[in-house]
């Protein structure tokens, strides 16, 4: 299954904005500019993750992006689901009815038996996804980060961090 450059680039801005404190956002430039991504692309994503109530996006000049829910409530399945969709990866077109050897729907009285093994799979696979939150991701990270990334990842926070006025 291949998954979009999305999902990824959702994920690394979300665990950075899990990393800010509550009254500050960081622009969608200036998360495009952390993670050496494309602006325009990231900003499609990241108007996904507001949809689908992940970010919240904070108009204005000190506006920008910041979590909607903690870390602890955003699974990676959350993120796939924003970014990819919630369809199945996997779509059966019954191939198997066509062809020389294609009979009547009478001959298939059975779902197809690859679809139903592949919809297995998925399911097990998004079961995983779920089970996977960014809290325990960011902890992980931060346990095994070089503190040289650790040094440079805080000035430049300092440098592009937005804090709103009360």
């Amino acid at each position: 299954m291949k998954l979009s450059d999305g999902v990824e680039w959702a994920i690394h801005c979300t665990m950075v904005l899990g990393g800010i404190p509550p009254d500050t956002t960081l622009s969608g430039k200036a998360l495009a500019e952390f993670h050496g991504v494309p602006e325009s692309y990231l900003l499609k994503h990241l108007k996904l993750m507001v949809a689908k109530g992940l970010l919240h996006s904070v108009p204005g000049p000190r506006g920008g992006y910041k979590l909607a829910k903690p870390l602890g409530d955003i699974t990676l399945l959350d993120i796939v689901e924003a970014i990819d969709g919630e369809q199945p990866a996997f779509r059966c077109t019954e191939i198997r009815r066509r062809g020389p050897c294609g009979l009547n729907d009478s001959a298939y009285p059975r779902p197809c038996g690859i679809n139903q093994a592949m919809l297995r799979a998925e399911k097990e696979y998004r079961a995983a996804l779920a089970r996977e939150n960014l809290k325990d991701l960011t902890e992980e990270f931060l346990a095994t980060a070089d503190p040289r990334f650790m040094v440079l990842g805080r000035k430049w926070f300092d440098d592009n961090a937005r804090v709103q006025k009360s």
